[in-house]
């Protein structure tokens, strides 16, 4: 029998019992669909969580573990390392310093860095420069809001008041200071490193830029960026060095990370996360996959029971193919035939239902989980629940057309083993 003609008697098949295939198809494509609509979900917080961390400015960033500045040995060593462009120590201030401008004030943290390789990266400011001397400073995006006075925390404490009756909460972002601040004067008064009480002394900074505005929504940046020659000024500064190196390309990472590692630095990168996340939503992946077959499975019996009865059915056309010589092969295969067509009619159903359960889930979700959350949660439009790879698409539908194939051997298997005489006596 010529393969087209196999191809005409599963066909021809298929459709006398339309009903009871369309069905069975039906259940195909529930079990795939929901194995690829679940397993879709792993792959889309993995491709949430990751380009989370990748869209940082930080992924370049090696960070130096240590309480103590490197030594110039040290810094040399690293700088002279392949494809790192900067090392940056940048020294926080022990204690807070209190602004003072007009009739307000308020209070910061404060780092002073080396300016010329803080220059060397990508500008962090939104308007203004960097200070070049010890007596201009670069302060943080919200510095004038947190710049208060008496009767502007009066204002904030009784509208918190009201938004905590309310089960809310107010950032006080309508009050501050709303004139302009770059290129004004400020005092500022440091705190002594042993009794944490202000110098009575001030002294006078010129603030000539104003750095970006924070990446999330609650960050409020009200910090102060120095010059390091702040300390040839402040003698009795107390600060803590961190030091950061900067790699020129987010491939050259793991390289430098590495290379730091064999010559004992301690050191840590985000984009080590990506391996321990990779790991993570690998076995979280398989889990879901694996979970998803059992629905493949289940509409395997489906598949089993549809293929039985064919074989019961057609009893009488067994006996007569092997009447004219049709090998047990042969029917066998006319049978397997039957139920790959099945699983795989599914299967791409399953696929075009789960593209479009993807797009809607994507497009819905993020919505319904920060209405049942609350208003105060994070924004969720960022978020993809749902992404379907085809390396996810050929893996499901591989199972699923295999399952289909293996629910449908046991009866072909049968169709082998009818004996041509008592097949041939069987009444239509």
């Amino acid at each position: 029998m010529l393969f087209k003609d196999q191809l005409s008697f599963v066909f021809q098949h298929m459709r006398k019992n339309k009903l009871r295939v369309t069905m069975t198809v039906l259940a195909a494509m529930i079990g795939c669909a929901f194995l690829i609509v679940l397993a879709s979900v792993g792959f889309g917080l993995q491709e949430t969580v990751k380009g989370e961390i990748l869209n940082q400015e930080s992924v370049t960033e090696i960070a130096l573990w240590g309480d103590s500045a490197l030594s110039q040995e040290d810094e040399t060593f690293i700088q002279e390392i392949d494809h790192v462009n900067v090392v940056l120590t940048r020294n926080e201030i022990s204690g807070l310093i209190r602004s003072t401008f007009e009739d307000r004030e308020t209070e910061s943290i404060a780092i002073a860095v080396d300016i010329e390789d803080q220059a060397k990266l990508p500008s962090t400011l939104s308007v203004g420069r960097l200070p070049k001397n010890a007596n201009e400073i670069a302060v943080g995006y919200h510095f004038a809001q947190s710049l208060l006075n008496e009767k502007d925390r009066d204002i904030i404490e009784q509208k918190s008041k009201e938004a905590s009756e309310q089960n809310t909460w107010y950032d006080g972002s309508e009050e501050g200071y709303k004139g302009e601040l770059l290129n004004r004067e400020v005092e500022l008064q440091f705190m002594d490193s042993e009794t944490f009480e202000y110098l009575d002394q001030s002294a006078t900074f010129t603030i000539v830029g104003i750095l970006d505005e924070p990446d999330y929504e609650f960050q409020i940046d009200n910090s102060i960026l120095f010059s390091d020659d702040l300390f040839v000024v402040q003698r009795n500064l107390v600060s803590y060095p961190t030091t950061t190196i900067y790699v020129d390309s987010l491939d050259y990472v793991l390289p430098v990370l590495d290379e730091l590692k064999e010559n004992n630095y301690q050191v840590y990168s985000p984009i080590e996360q990506i391996k321990e996340l990779d790991l993570f939503f690998l076995i979280f992946k398989i889990g879901l996959i694996f979970i998803g077959t059992i629905s493949i499975l289940i509409a395997s019996i489906g598949i089993f029971n549809t293929m039985t009865m064919a074989v019961t059915e057609r009893t009488r056309e067994i006996g007569v193919l092997k009447a004219i010589g049709a090998s047990p092969s042969m029917i066998q295969r006319l049978f397997l035939m039957e139920s790959a067509f099945i699983g795989l009619l599914g299967t791409i159903l399953a696929v075009i239902v789960s593209y479009g359960l993807s797009y809607v889930i994507n497009a819905v979700l993020p919505h319904v989980v920060s209405f049942a959350l609350s208003e105060d949660a994070p924004n969720m439009a960022g978020i993809t629940f749902s992404i379907i790879p085809m390396s996810l698409v050929l893996l499901a539908g591989g199972i699923s057309i295999f399952v289909a194939i293996l629910s449908g051997w046991r009866p072909a298997r049968k169709a082998t083993k009818i004996e041509v005489i008592q097949a041939l006596r069987q009444e239509l």
